[in-house]
């Protein structure tokens, strides 16, 4: 189905739990593939099924160790876990040091979870831009979304990753619950002014007690927390976005900024 690469520049705000956010709302079958090679901490950060831990050595790590004669996308789902709620994850490495054996693999696995089927995926880049390989993977995406803070530092590394980045991308701020729409509103004003045009910019809550509540407590509390309320506004959009047989309806008026008009 559609491959959704998330990233951030410097600083990566929070990227890991909003993939999660989105994964624990996405109104279809999705998969979080965390694909940071500078290491990942899923397997530490959430509990698996049953409260269990995740296995560390089944993920990114054992798939690469088995796709250097090819990569098909029925491979993927022999290295996933579940989390506890029931999300598929393709856990990534641990740390930066084994990404260098797998410097070949970025875009073989990008166009493999590009074919997945009965499945979108939600890629956990990380930081773009330290691990030149992992370029390989994002250009493989239907879409980029680019997560940044409404900082004056943030926006500024925000607008030279919209230069460097290929494809279509969207912008995600996470902006505090107490000026949300006023944050979203001046990163969009300044997106516009560069010219890129982008499909959206959008929001998404700093909600640190409920980035808190996700590591395992999964609805009651959680699915009232501005976190997922936001995250399921988000996650709406963007299926719709990249729902099945949409590349070949007409395309609707749009700003420089992706909004309809």
């Amino acid at each position: 189905m559609a491959l959704i690469a998330l990233a951030a520049d410097k600083g990566a705000p929070g990227v890991t739990t909003a993939a999660t956010a989105l994964g624990a709302v996405w109104p279809r079958p999705v998969l979080l593939a965390e694909c940071d090679p500078a290491g990942g901490d899923l397997v530490y950060r959430l509990p698996g099924m049953g409260g269990h831990v995740l296995n560390p050595a089944r993920g990114l790590l054992s798939l690469g160790a088995t796709a250097r004669r090819g990569l098909r996308p029925d491979q993927i789902h022999e290295h996933t876990q579940k989390l506890v709620g029931g999300l598929d994850v393709l856990a990534g490495l641990t740390n930066g040091e084994q990404a260098a054996g797998l410097t070949w693999l970025w875009g073989p696995l990008g166009r493999a979870l590009a074919a997945l089927p009965g499945a979108d995926v939600l890629a956990d880049c990380g930081r773009l831009g330290t691990y030149p390989q992992t370029g390989d993977l994002v250009a493989e995406a239907e879409i980029t979304l680019l997560f940044t803070r409404p900082s004056l530092d943030h926006v500024a590394h925000l607008r030279e990753r919209l230069v460097l980045t290929p494809g279509l991308v969207g912008v995600v701020v996470i902006a505090d619950p107490r000026s949300y729409r006023g944050d979203i509103d001046e990163v969009r004003r300044i997106v516009t002014a560069t010219g890129r045009e982008v499909a959206f910019v959008a929001g998404l809550a700093h909600d640190p007690k409920g980035a808190e509540l996700l590591r395992g407590q999964w609805g009651g509390r959680l699915d009232r927390s501005m976190l997922i309320r936001t995250a399921r506004e988000l996650a709406t959009r963007l299926a719709a976005r990249v729902a099945p047989g949409r590349a070949g309806d007409p395309a609707p008026s749009r700003s420089r900024t992706g909004e309809r008009a």
